[in-house]
């Protein structure tokens, strides 16, 4: 039985004009939520209206099942995308994640998720070209309604929660899927601990990413640096302080350190060493004030290899990857979440309580 208001409008043209008014969309069309559709989605995920899928803890504000399945439906989803949404909300609610912190900075981040595993084929997801904008229907559609449901549940809208600055475009949709096909790398979500095999999502509070190229060498060592020396970049221009990254690294230079037997854990030892600089560095570009007797004092972007998330995407032709910073390193941490029939999980009052939808990688 669905909780939520009902509304009847005469046609289409009405429904946009009363979802637009009412600030329950993302600038964009919606796809109305209708009972039979919203309850589509919950039969297929095999679960309850009512489902507790977490609470967000500074506002106190439940989130259910049957608000994400809303949201879901109107930002076009189907219901074979739904468990990938569900899945996603229960890592953003992870105290980890501060979600209230990263929702409501002024620094303008967005949600980014990395899909893993054999759902990507039963849902259409591709992680190949454009695999940052607009790749596929499910990953856009995927990463829309998880803003869609940030807008909606937890009042995140520019002026009211969110308090962005500028923002970036990854606010209306941020998610890939990662190639692992065309990749001999461990999948993101397996170098984090999930279980051979599993689907998974992982989810991190990002700012835009920043694309690199480098087409003039093979050796790992010099590609790696051009990824290390924009993350400098990030350090000298927003944050010193470390956290997770992510790196998406395309197939013409995955090709070069797959042939030279460069693993993930190599490219992350690598970055952990060379992603570093001197708070007197920020005095290169306008920052001296806050340099005063700590010139010499050395910020690493990593706490450790491990927190860097490197994601093999992208289309197949061009030395070209991105740099993906993070929110406000030191305060949040990626999550990475098992992907299941939530119905077949124990109901106890909140995601953190249930033993099924325990994180798998939260390394802070």
């Amino acid at each position: 039985m669905l909780s939520s208001s009902r509304y009847t409008l005469r046609d289409s043209e009405a429904v946009q004009d009363v979802y637009h008014s009412n600030g329950w969309t993302d600038g964009l069309p919606v796809v109305p939520p209708t009972s039979k559709a919203v309850e589509a989605f919950l039969e297929h995920a095999n679960i309850s209206a009512d489902y507790l899928v977490g609470v967000e803890p500074v506002r106190n504000q439940r989130v259910t099942a049957e608000k994400l399945a809303i949201n879901a439906v109107m930002a076009g989803c189907t219901p074979q995308h739904f468990p990938v949404v569900i899945a996603a909300w229960s890592a953003l609610l992870q105290p980890e994640f501060l979600l209230h912190g990263a929702t409501s900075s002024t620094g303008g981040c967005a949600i980014f998720m990395v899909i893993n595993g054999p759902i990507r084929h039963e849902i259409g997801a591709t992680g190949t070209f454009s695999a940052l904008g607009n790749s596929c229907r499910a990953t856009t559609v995927i990463g829309r309604a998880v803003r869609l449901g940030l807008i909606n549940i937890l009042d995140v809208r520019p002026g009211s929660i969110d308090r962005a600055t500028l923002g970036h475009p990854g606010k209306l949709s941020y998610c890939v899927a990662e190639d692992e096909e065309d990749s001999q790398w461990l999948p993101l979500s397996e170098a984090r601990g999930a279980p051979k095999g599993a689907s998974a999502v992982t989810v991190m509070a990002a700012l835009a990413p920043r694309q690199i190229m480098n087409e003039w060498t093979t050796a790992p060592e010099e590609i790696l640096e051009t990824f290390a020396a924009e993350i400098r970049a990030n350090q000298r221009h927003y944050s010193i302080y470390s956290g997770n990254y992510a790196i998406v690294v395309a197939k013409q230079l995955r090709d070069h350190l797959n042939n030279a037997g460069w693993s993930k854990a190599d490219i992350g030892r690598f970055i952990y060493e060379r992603a570093r600089i001197h708070r007197r560095e920020w005095a290169d570009v306008g920052k001296g004030a806050i340099v005063q007797d700590r010139g010499d004092s050395e910020y690493c972007a990593l706490k450790s290899p491990d927190h860097l998330l490197v994601v093999a995407a992208g289309g197949p032709a061009g030395g070209f990857g991105s740099v993906i910073p993070p929110w406000l390193a030191h305060r949040t941490a990626a999550v990475t979440m098992p992907i299941g029939n939530v119905g077949d999980r124990s109901i106890s009052g909140s995601a953190g309580q249930q033993s099924s939808t325990t994180p798998i990688g939260t390394a802070q």
